[in-house]
């Protein structure tokens, strides 16, 4: 890594609470594990986009609003953040509608979130690429305990529920990055480069997660995120009967 990703990495270093473990690397860097790992990580694009997409709905829009908002694969045909209006369907509203699209102009959650959704889709069709031109298929693939094991502890009321999933959404944008850093010295010349190449949008991701939870909590967030930082460290150093690229350590280790 050079001396501008290594830059990039310090915040990630310091806001996890543990390194990737050797014994899952040992893991990932096995020829055996290529098709697993890109498979999942193809499916961890797309949750994340489908995370942030339910983000958008739930906390951007009224609930008798909501159908206005597109469905993913109209981000994929996006080549920049359009105005905020366009991308809900503003010019079909009413005059009296329009007001709630005034208002959602100024939402940063929605502005975030739809270029996040955009980023996501496009390391998602990348993925896809790489595995077709090394003949591997894109099928079906359980998936870890990892995320479920963080939305377990999402608090019930609002603002504590979204304030909760956007700092998940922080570590597991945070976790990614660290790891697509900690395995590209490994890989092959092309994925070493693709991996790479993810690391500023990951980073950033993790930092507009956290910004978000900050805004939303109107108030200190530094227990709830280290409480999380803890549950997160404590599925990443435990045993794990799975091998994907959020798991924990494999249990054959």
């Amino acid at each position: 890594m050079n001396t501008e990703f290594s830059q990039l990495l310090a915040p990630i270093h310091g806001f996890l609470h543990c390194p990737t473990p050797d014994e899952w690397l040992a893991e990932a860097r096995r020829p055996a594990h290529l098709a697993t790992l890109l498979v999942d990580h193809a499916n961890c694009e797309m949750k994340a986009a489908m995370s942030a997409h339910r983000l958008v709905r739930r906390y951007c829009l009224p609930k008798d609003k909501r159908k206005l908002l597109p469905n993913l694969d109209f981000y994929k045909s996006l080549d920049a953040l359009p105005d905020k209006g366009e991308v809900l369907g503003k010019q079909a509203l009413t005059e009296d509608n329009r007001r709630v699209f005034d208002e959602l102009a100024k939402n940063d959650l929605l502005v975030k979130m739809v270029r996040l959704i955009q980023e996501e889709l496009h390391h998602f069709e990348q993925v896809l690429e790489i595995m077709q031109a090394r003949g591997i298929a894109y099928g079906t693939l359980s998936a870890s305990r990892y995320a479920s094991g963080l939305l377990a502890y999402v608090r019930t009321h609002e603002p504590a529920a979204i304030v909760d999933r956007l700092i998940i959404g922080a570590y597991i944008e945070a976790r990614s990055c660290e790891r697509f850093a900690r395995l590209a010295p490994w890989l092959d010349d092309e994925l070493a480069r693709f991996y790479v190449s993810l690391l500023r949008s990951e980073a950033r991701h993790y930092q507009d997660y956290l910004a978000l939870a900050r805004d939303y909590a109107g108030e200190s967030i530094d227990e709830r995120v280290a409480f999380f930082g803890e549950k997160e460290a404590e599925l990443i150093r435990s045993p794990d009967p799975l091998f994907r690229f959020h798991s924990g350590v494999p249990v054959a280790a």
